[in-house]
């Protein structure tokens, strides 16, 4: 071991890195460029006699290494299994003694549950991640000063002993600032609230509680054998975080600051390479990280030719705030960040997020929505999202296949035009090469010659050959299946839980328990982050000659605050509510109101959204009002500011847990009503069977919080509505571990008031699925292999293939788009071009149905295709959705309509399948009631050619007095019907018989709609003639028609 005086440190273990044949001369490099670092640390201000010391040490270090790999080379072929610890140079990570490519992907524990991480570190693991990444949440850790909480979501050990499990690395970003779009970028508030503090600047009292903390946690890690250097998982620390976003603010305090992080990191001797993010003067030999979109075009490079290219943060989508439109990041776009990045002397790239989860209860930071990063290659349920999760899958498998050269290679580069280049790994010694070709024009097409051979590149793409010859990916072709993702509602057979509602106190200025002031006091230092909500109450007298004469003049309330949110009251009356933004937090309300003569009282709800997690000097944050004032009086306007205010944290009903098991019947509630504001339902449910996820669908509400079974589930924010006219966010998860099996208890705040009758709970998918291939894509890259160095393919001729699997081992029951020539669209609704080949649905359907996965041939003529139609792209479109979907409802029941659907095409499958099981049918074709919610009756009928049709409808109109009649009625043509109804029951058997009738006429409306001459075979129905039959049908079933 060797240190220089200002935390120059590097620990080197007892066994020498491997020393491969191929390896030596980067060892060689990487001691080398050791050196260049104390002539650099001259620069940095270490005494000369200090650095000369140290660099005499180094040179014996040197020779006796030298001598030492010289030997194991002759005697082993260089190679050491048992090296222990992480160190680095210019090309990479080493890792006990092994150079390494890494695909990380972020997983942020305390954003999911325990009972989650095990299906999400696995399913990072087949997407070809071999290192996680998560920071550590101090205010999660230490809410309390001095009192730690190490358990449930914030079982650190627990998920970092899961992923060593799954043969994974991690990467620890301990921050301990972490922003992360998590409440006071992780600063717990009690640090607030010591003496002379300022936070992430030369502060004595800051640096005093961060060391404390880091070292905790340190100590922690160093107990439970998890560095790398004691055999553990972790490869990687981050000290810090983004500083350079923030170190101009402190000036010179700033750069103090970062060195002293740096030396107090080096310090702990954890044995492995500590990180600093967006810090491009990162001290010594810790590593500076580029976080963004694109760093392998944006980002200067690290700021010592001895360190390795790492990209901490690849952003695969945006968080969204409330009030934020939908965002998204193309599965392309980001496949195509990260082979520029390797293809540029890259070698670790995380993604953020690969899981982003969810931020329960007050976890998110100002304004930010409670689902994180929905849009990553995990969706918030931990659910793939194809194609970014496959395509980021072949990618990674590609790299792989190039590791060699990538990692050991001499780099070359060459313009192959004007907006083509190529970039080439060669390793002569052992015959291995690697090439990327980038078309950087984002919409033309190019076909450029690279080594003697011609090579097609579609708009901004990189082609990816790992022997320099051989085309295994492309960043704009997918192969990778897509999906889609769908919600089902779940609905109780019982109808007994209803919904009850408390209305908590709006106070007043001479309430017991309120804290008076001469001015509003700040909102954080008064609510201190226990809870989102701070009154504030006030009182005055007017006179009649106070009030306005005029009729069209009445007294307006104006609020000036500092942010988030406010509602507003007076003499109890609600007036209404205005908010601030991510971008702009202060804002003004004014509302009309009506006033008295006496005492008029003035009631202010005040709130924020989450702490800020951003920006230099977060300790001086404020929140809450400024200013209040009245206009319109005959007096002038009349200024409270100062008029006397009283205080009071939080309600009534948060203080006494009333949405917990245990406080629930800690005050009266009473049969709910909708639209009241500051309101508390409640009512049970039962959890759906399965385990598919679990949602809540709040968008009948309008702004609160959500309990089930007193675990928080998040903030709600639907009347906060985007530029687009849409809420940012209207379901919300409800993670299966928080259900119990039957009478769930469901708590929800509300603010201004909503129908609590609206919320539901559905199910989440994604089942429906489809791809997209042409000739012209790459083979499946799992076609390729390294065999002795060299690539080799698995199979004699390696062409383009389409795959379809279905998850959680069900089977394709329906391919409802087929197409090979010119399909046009997207997954879930592509359309027939007019180079279709007419056997494409019948081939399709042979080899896919009735399978749980199955491989198409992407050629032409197995299909039957036309080779010289003009307009082929020669692409094979294939999805399972509904050829024919149609609501006769509201609007907003449309959905919920579809996904009852979804759910019903399972049903029947087993009813088929499992006949015994299937209870009384009314023959081979009608299937009856396949199961019954709360609203709605589902049937099914199923034709000879296995056609599904599926009826959602309500109770149909049927009355009382008709039954008996028409169930005798039954009774006596029954046997002409060749139906049994006996065993239904009378209302049954009359909702079952006109129910069969509708299947009928339906059926025969389907049949003359596909026999039509101008019908193309697996393409939707979309002739107006049938969609009148439909129509007509559905009417003459009365008011209560089926949908």
């Amino acid at each position: 071991m060797w240190s220089c005086s200002r935390g120059f440190h590097f620990k080197w273990s007892e066994q020498i890195p491997t020393a491969k044949k191929g390896e030596l001369e980067g060892n060689f490099l990487f001691f080398d460029r050791l050196l260049s670092f104390f002539s650099s640390s001259l620069l940095s201000g270490i005494p000369f006699s200090s650095t000369m010391a140290a660099a005499g040490r180094l040179v014996g270090l040197f020779l006796s290494l030298f001598a030492t790999v010289v030997a194991v080379s002759a005697r082993n072929g260089g190679v050491t299994n048992n090296n222990r610890g992480v160190t680095y140079d210019s090309r990479s990570l080493i890792v006990n003694g092994k150079r390494e490519l890494l695909f990380s992907g972020s997983i942020h524990y305390p954003r999911s549950t325990p009972d989650m991480w095990p299906g999400i570190v696995a399913n990072a693991k087949k997407g070809g991640i071999n290192l996680i990444q998560t920071y550590v949440f101090w205010n999660g850790h230490e809410p309390v000063q001095g009192k730690y909480n190490f358990e449930g979501r914030y079982d650190l050990v627990k998920f970092i002993r899961l992923i060593q499990k799954e043969k994974l690395y991690v990467t620890l970003r301990i921050g301990p600032f972490i922003q992360a779009e998590w409440n006071h970028g992780g600063f717990p508030y009690w640090l607030r609230e010591v003496k002379n503090i300022t936070f992430r600047t030369n502060n004595p009292p800051f640096k005093y509680h961060m060391e404390k903390f880091v070292r905790k946690i340190v100590d922690m890690m160093k107990e439970e054998k998890l560095f790398a250097s004691q055999g553990g998982p972790i490869i990687l620390a981050q000290i810090e975080n983004e500083y350079n976003m923030v170190q101009a603010a402190f000036r010179e305090d700033g750069k103090k600051y970062v060195q002293w992080a740096a030396d107090f990191a080096l310090s702990l001797g954890i044995g492995v390479p500590w990180m600093m993010c967006k810090q491009q003067d990162a001290p010594g030999p810790i590593i500076n990280a580029c976080n963004g979109r694109n760093c392998g075009d944006t980002w200067k490079g690290p700021n010592h030719p001895t360190k390795p290219h790492i990209w901490a943060e690849n952003w695969t989508a945006q968080y969204r705030v409330f009030g934020d439109p939908p965002s998204q990041r193309s599965a392309e776009d980001l496949a195509f960040s990260v082979a520029s990045f390797f293809s540029k002397n890259g070698s670790l790239v995380n993604y953020y997020m690969y899981h982003g989860g969810t931020n329960f209860g007050r976890t998110g930071s100002a304004f930010v929505a409670t689902r994180y990063y929905d849009e990553a290659p995990l969706d918030e349920y931990g659910l793939q999202k194809q194609p970014k999760w496959g395509h980021l899958k072949d990618l990674h498998r590609a790299l792989k296949l190039s590791k060699k050269p990538l990692l050991w290679g001499s780099y070359s580069f060459s313009k192959l035009g004007k907006d083509v280049e190529a970039r080439v790994y060669d390793l002569p010694s052992k015959k291995v090469c690697a090439a990327f070709l980038t078309n950087m024009k984002a919409d033309r097409d190019y076909t450029v010659n690279f080594r003697g051979v011609n090579y097609f590149l579609p708009r901004h793409s990189i082609s990816i050959l790992p022997d320099c010859k051989t085309v295994v990916f492309n960043t704009q072709r997918i192969n990778a299946q897509h999906n889609s993702r769908t919600f089902i509602r779940f609905v109780e057979r019982k109808k007994k839980k209803r919904w009850e509602m408390y209305q908590d106190h709006i106070p007043r200025y001479h309430d017991k328990g309120i804290v008076h002031s001469p001015e509003p006091l700040e909102l954080m230092n008064m609510t201190k982050d226990t809870t989102d909500y701070l009154w504030y109450t006030t009182r005055f007298k007017l006179q009649q000659e106070d009030l306005p004469w005029r009729k069209d003049i009445c007294p307006v309330l104006q609020v000036a605050s500092l942010g988030h949110g406010v509602h507003a009251f007076a003499n109890g009356q609600y007036l209404g509510n205005a908010h601030g933004s991510k971008i702009e937090k202060s804002f003004v309300l004014q509302k009309v109101m009506n006033l008295k003569t006496g005492t008029n009282h003035i009631t202010i709800l005040a709130m924020t959204v989450g702490f800020p997690d951003s920006g230099p000097y977060l300790e001086r944050r404020v929140a809450g009002i400024r200013s209040v004032a009245i206009q319109g009086l005959n007096t002038g306007t009349l200024d409270l500011t100062a008029n006397g205010w009283g205080h009071k944290v939080g309600f009534k009903g948060e203080k006494l847990r009333i949405y917990s098991n245990e406080g629930v019947s800690r005050v009266q509630w009473t049969k709910a009503e909708s639209n009241v504001p500051i309101t508390w339902y409640k009512r049970y449910f039962d959890a759906p069977h399965g385990n598919d996820p679990v949602i809540i669908d709040m968008s009948t509400m309008a702004k609160g919080l959500v309990w089930v079974n007193g675990e928080g589930i998040g903030r709600y924010w639907v009347s906060n509505l985007s530029p687009l006219g849409t809420p940012t966010q209207t379901v919300y998860h409800i993670p299966r571990s928080f259900l119990n099996q039957t009478k769930n208890l469901l708590v929800v705040l509300e603010e201004s008031g909503g129908n609590p009758e609206g919320i539901q709970i559905f199910t989440v998918r994604r089942d429906d699925i489809c791809s997209y291939v042409s000739e012209y894509h790459p083979g499946v890259i799992k076609s390729w292999s390294r065999k002795k160095g060299q690539l080799r393919s698995v199979a004699e001729d390696v062409k383009p293939e389409s795959h379809l699997k279905c998850p959680d081992n069900k089977v394709i029951q329906a391919i409802t788009f087929a197409s090979f020539g010119n399909p046009s669209g997207v997954c879930g609704n592509f359309t027939i071009g007019s180079c279709h080949a007419p056997q494409t649905q019948h081939v399709v359907e042979k080899v896919c149905l009735g399978k749980a996965s199955c491989v198409l041939p992407v050629k032409g003529e197995v299909y039957g295709a036309d080779a010289n139609c003009p307009e082929t792209t020669a692409t094979l479109a294939v999805q399972n959705n509904p050829l024919y979907l149609q609501s006769f409802t509201e609007a907003d029941d449309a959905l919920k309509l579809h996904h009852i659907v979804h759910c019903s095409l399972d049903v029947i499958e087993e009813r088929v399948n499992n006949p015994k099981k299937s209870g009384p049918t009314l023959n081979e074709t009608f299937l009856g009631l396949l199961y019954p919610t709360e609203n709605y009756k589902v049937y099914g009928y199923l034709t000879n050619s296995k056609v599904k049709f599926i009826l959602v409808t309500t109770d149909l109109d049927v009355r009382d007095a008709d039954v008996r009649n028409v169930a005798l009625l039954l009774k006596l043509v029954s046997p002409l019907l060749r139906m049994d109804f006996s065993s239904l029951g009378e209302m049954p058997a009359l909702i079952a018989f006109l129910c069969s009738q509708f299947f009928r006429w339906f059926h025969s409306a389907y049949v003359d709609a596909v026999s039509n001459p101008f019908h193309l075979p697996g393409k939707k129905i979309t002739s107006k003639t049938f969609a009148s039959r439909i129509s007509t049908l559905v009417k003459s079933f009365g008011s209560t028609a089926p949908a």
